[in-house]
């Protein structure tokens, strides 16, 4: 890992050092666009055809059944289950809690406005499928989808080399009620929801996290189309800020947990001096070789840094310019600086708070903005399945109150069909 002073650095040195996962000659978007492009045109036999190509299947059929997913859950252990179960429960918890009725607000005597929730009809979830299969990815998304009551849930992950899914993923089904999971991943999974084919549905939403060719996906057919995304959640990443006060051993231990998502994911540590820094990579050094993803993690690491700055406050400052996915406090003065989070996706305080946690059994979601796009977006939630349609009523006292203004506003503005809505029925 490079290591950096954060004082001696420019304004465009930083800028380029928190720029990540970007397509400057649209490689990816070539690629990706066809990949639509395709999927729109020929429908199922585009995905057949992807999966033979990229996953290295042939498929006889796009999708498991309820009775093929029982099957194959069967061989998840009790101990497996009774910890899927643990997450499941604290997730539906934590998301349960989202779930609010908003009051009426009467804005003028007989005016009354207010805001309800209606469930998206149809989402989509895509759960990667990848070098690490992720039942948890499938829980974050899948519960929320329930607490808010959409109608149709329909799911797409890539096969395994067998032909099915893996059997946490088959048994997460189970626990979400979902009797169907289609075998596409990828861009043309993305494709594929976006414009329905002959056997996957068109939905309303897409959700899921992925690599850098489904985080492409998704922002184009966000801008081409009618079906919306939950955001660009692309190669995941972890900044983590320590201080004299942090625990080495633990702060490398987050480092690498995070660099073993993938060849793309990031790790960054931000430390208050040069010792903190050495102390951890020395320990970065020392976990790795015992790590069965090991290569992955090198990989992962080399496209990561060590950023040392003077004081904690500075810590914070490069990390609202990174704007990280997952932000680790690791440290115990924690609470002097959590003023000072303006951009993060999820965020854990003190040394015994690791990602891991947030990551499948705590409550929170782990579905997250990355790429610093924790600027703009928030992690999903139950919010991220429903819309939020307002109503107004207004009484007759109401329409004598506001007419006037009304009238004048539209006036004001050149729109008398408007001004005339309202005066007619202010006529005695």
């Amino acid at each position: 890992m490079k290591r950096y002073n954060y004082s001696d650095l420019s304004k465009t040195e930083i800028q380029k050092l928190v720029q990540r996962n970007v397509d400057p000659a649209n490689e990816i978007r070539a690629v990706v666009e066809e990949v639509i492009a395709n999927v729109q045109e020929h429908g199922d036999r585009a995905l057949f055809d992807y999966t033979l190509k990229f996953d290295k299947v042939e498929l006889d059929k796009l999708y498991l059944d309820k009775d093929e997913l029982t099957n194959i859950a069967a061989s998840v252990s009790s101990e497996q289950k009774a910890a899927l179960e643990v997450a499941y429960n604290n997730i539906y918890k934590f998301h349960q809690a989202q779930l609010k009725t908003e009051g009426k607000v009467e804005t003028m005597p007989g005016v009354t406005c207010w805001r309800e929730l209606r469930p998206i009809e149809k989402v989509g979830l895509y759960i990667p499928g990848g070098s690490a299969v992720l039942p948890s990815t499938f829980l974050m998304l899948g519960i929320p989808a329930r607490i808010a009551g959409c109608h149709e849930i329909v799911v797409c992950s890539p096969p395994q080399k067998n032909g099915k899914v893996n059997a946490f993923i088959a048994f997460v089904a189970l626990l979400l009620g979902i009797d169907k999971i289609y075998l596409a991943g990828g861009a043309q999974a993305i494709a594929a929801m976006a414009y329905g084919t002959e056997t996957i549905t068109k939905v309303d939403k897409i959700f899921g996290p992925g690599n850098q060719f489904v985080t492409k996906a998704k922002t184009i057919i966000q801008s081409t189309t009618t079906t919306a995304i939950d955001m660009p959640a692309g190669p995941s990443e972890v900044l983590v800020i320590a201080d004299e006060t942090a625990n080495s051993v633990f702060v490398a231990a987050d480092l690498l947990a995070q660099a073993e998502h993938g060849m793309d994911s990031q790790s960054i540590l931000v430390c208050t001096s040069h010792k903190i820094a050495e102390d951890v990579l020395a320990q970065v050094e020392k976990q790795i070789p015992v790590l069965p993803r090991a290569e992955i993690v090198k990989k992962a690491l080399e496209n990561s840094y060590v950023m040392v700055t003077d004081t904690l406050n500075e810590a914070m400052q490069f990390s609202n310019q990174y704007a990280p996915e997952h932000l680790i406090l690791a440290t115990e003065n924690w609470r002097l600086i959590t003023a000072n989070i303006i951009n993060a996706g999820s965020v854990f305080l003190g040394n015994l708070t690791p990602e891991s946690a947030g990551d499948y059994a705590s409550g929170t979601n782990h579905t997250l903005p990355t790429s610093s796009y924790s600027r703009a977006y928030s992690g999903v939630s139950v919010d991220s399945f429903v819309k939020k349609i307002t109503f107004q009523h207004i009484t007759p006292e109401g329409i004598k109150n506001i007419g006037p203004s009304v009238e004048i506003l539209a006036e004001l503005e050149g729109l008398h069909a408007h001004k005339n809505a309202v005066t007619l029925r202010t006529i005695n």
